[in-house]
């Protein structure tokens, strides 16, 4: 397997090619499913198509995401395979800069998978990773992605949910809560459903959700419900999606 330090970061698919290679490792760790490649491969081919590069209405979306988050009275991020392979560390960052909190949450739940994400999470600086002990369910949602932590994303008012999750992205919804939605895919049902769509690829935008936090830490109240008042989702989405038709 070619490692990190072998790709040129100058290599004009440097960032598509750490990409697969965190993947990759996340499968051969017990922490990304196959499905989950597959699940890669679509969203590269998205991103491929918006340029490879945060447009400036996802730009727009991010900031007004850590708004969001900074103005929650519970936050959560929920984290599932692909998040764990992908941004493990930035995951935490953005928990530490927004005081959120991280939860697991898996379509192909096994005891073994939350475990192995759990850890590996610890291993990148978290300290409390919500989702093992499944206590709640969320309604409507049959299946195992339905299983939360009453004291995680079941109590939460703004829920960061990454990567493709339609069904429950709208389960979500009809619970009340507020959604951030991390998305390549502009015409999803997650970003769709999302009161704060982010039309981005994630190694992107958590870095940058957090930076935008940072930056934000010190904003008044008034001052970040204005950011998140004046962010028009729909025109987030029509510019994602006429960025991919006018390529």
């Amino acid at each position: 397997m070619t490692d990190e330090v072998e790709i040129p970061e100058d290599h004009p698919r440097y960032q598509s090619l750490l990409t697969r290679h965190r993947i990759e490792e996340g499968v051969e760790k017990g922490i990304t499913s196959k499905q989950g490649l597959i699940a890669e491969g679509r969203g590269e081919s998205f991103d491929y198509l918006l340029g490879e590069g945060t447009l400036q209405s996802a730009d727009a979306a991010e900031r007004a995401a850590a708004a969001r988050l900074l103005l929650a009275e519970h936050a959560v991020l929920s984290v599932n395979g692909n998040v764990a392979a992908l941004v493990p560390g930035e995951t935490v960052a953005l928990a530490e800069a927004t005081g959120a909190d991280i939860e697991v949450n898996l379509f192909g739940r096994t005891e073994e998978r939350m475990r192995a994400i759990a850890d590996h999470l610890r291993e990148h600086g978290a300290t409390n990773v919500k989702g093992l002990a499944a206590d709640a369910r969320i309604p409507g949602l049959e299946h195992e992605r339905g299983k939360v932590d009453e004291d995680g994303i079941y109590d939460a008012d703004v829920v960061l949910v990454p990567l493709e999750d339609g069904d429950r992205a709208e389960a979500l919804a009809e619970m009340g809560k507020t959604e951030i939605v991390i998305d390549l895919n502009p015409l999803s049902r997650s970003p769709r459903t999302a009161a704060i769509p982010i039309i981005d690829n994630i190694i992107r935008a958590v870095p940058n959700v957090t930076e935008h936090a940072r930056d934000l830490a010190d904003a008044s109240r008034d001052e970040l419900e204005a950011i998140v008042a004046d962010f028009d989702r729909d025109a987030a989405l029509d510019d994602a999606e006429r960025a991919i038709r006018d390529v």
